[in-house]
């Protein structure tokens, strides 16, 4: 009996809605901003690099960098030209409702209108192996996560190929524990070199399973550059493996120096016993993520 009277009450309760149409429009604005302005994190990163760098090339460079930001700004026009593949976090209230379109068609308008309206370039291509392009950078990577509450959050988080070919998975075994994490994160940093556009943003992805790990990591990179993790342990591996990517010398645009990466993040998840998923994915200085909150 209470639990009948408790789905009574429930389906009277009167859910918030949304329609797509401020869905399409969101990300449409979100794209075209994104591509042209970074997020304040990364650039304020970038900026303060300039003090850190040691070497006279490496401080031109991050000056450049520094102009073309300033450039893109003005002239409202990509700060890269590679505009990259969309990548688009939702984390969509469970007490939510979406009315309108399809929720998945809805985002991809988005991007479509977006990269169309803002004259982005459409890097897209229907089937990997026949390499023919979509023309309107569709369909994005879409990442969906059901969280409590009534709100749709968004992260657009576009992603270049110079950068996203440098990264790797890694399936180590539970005994090659932290160090061979390290290891890996390292050996990763030295094989992508001048091939990432450094200075780099690096993000980790540590446990679950093949596929989640990945994950982790890319949203590692769509995380704040001046947050930590909550976990002291992951927070002090984060601290010590920028340190030693930065002793690694590649430097600004690849050519020697200090500053070669300007941010790490790790993101964790829970595993199997038999198993230690190690994810790195690279980014260029060009890191870009927006977020919305509807």
């Amino acid at each position: 009996m209470d639990y009948v009277q408790n789905v009574t009450v429930k389906r009277g309760c009167k859910m918030r809605t949304i329609h797509t149409d401020e869905i399409i429009q969101n990300i449409k604005e979100m794209c075209m901003q994104v591509n042209i302005r970074l997020s304040d994190d990364v650039k304020n990163a970038l900026l303060s690099s300039q003090k850190k760098e040691e070497s006279d090339i490496g401080r031109q460079i991050l000056s450049q960098l520094e102009q073309n930001m300033d450039i893109a700004k003005k002239t409202q026009i990509p700060i890269c030209q590679d505009t990259g593949m969309t990548v688009v976090f939702l984390k969509i209230g469970q007490d939510l409702h979406i009315e309108g379109k399809n929720l998945e068609d809805a985002v991809n308008e988005g991007i479509r209108q977006g990269y169309d309206e803002g004259y982005l370039r459409k890097s897209v291509v229907m089937d990997p192996l026949l390499r023919e392009n979509t023309k309107d950078n569709t369909p994005g990577i879409i990442h969906y996560e059901i969280v409590s509450g009534d709100n749709l959050e968004i992260t657009v988080a576009p992603k270049g190929f110079g950068s996203e070919n440098m990264s790797r998975i890694f399936m180590l075994k539970p005994a090659d524990g932290i160090e061979g994490v390290k290891k890996v994160i390292i050996e990763t940093v030295e094989a992508a070199g001048p091939n990432a556009c450094p200075p780099m943003v690096i993000g980790v992805g540590i446990g679950g399973t093949f596929e989640k790990c990945a994950l982790l990591a890319k949203k590692a990179l769509a995380r704040d550059l001046n947050s930590y993790s909550p976990l002291p342990h992951i927070k002090e591996l984060e601290e010590e493996m920028l340190e030693k990517i930065n002793e690694l010398g590649i430097g600004p645009g690849g050519l020697g120096g200090r500053v070669t990466a300007i941010g790490l993040n790790i993101e964790t998840y829970p595993t199997h016993i038999a198993g230690l998923p190690v994810a790195v994915n690279i980014c260029c200085h060009v890191n870009r993520h927006i977020r919305r909150v509807l």
